[in-house]
């Protein structure tokens, strides 16, 4: 996992992937926070260099990376 970030006791973890694509064993280090903090576990993201947002799970998403920077 790159990134956690905890605001007001909720946890979200971010991994970041070069990959165009998102496989299952991409969230593995995502469940295990989600596993550890139970109901604290706000979402999980997997940012990568592909075209859709899909989820992968109870609060786990697989998002574009250029989504953070594109307004469309």
């Amino acid at each position: 996992m790159d990134i956690v970030l905890e605001q007001a006791g909720r946890i979200t973890g971010i991994e970041v992937k070069a990959a165009a694509t998102v496989m299952e064993k991409d969230f593995r280090g995502l469940k295990k926070l989600q596993g550890t903090v139970g109901k604290q576990f706000a979402a999980g993201a997997v940012l990568y260099d592909g075209e859709n947002v899909a989820g992968f799970g109870e609060n786990l998403y697989a998002i574009p990376i250029r989504m953070l920077w594109e307004t469309n």
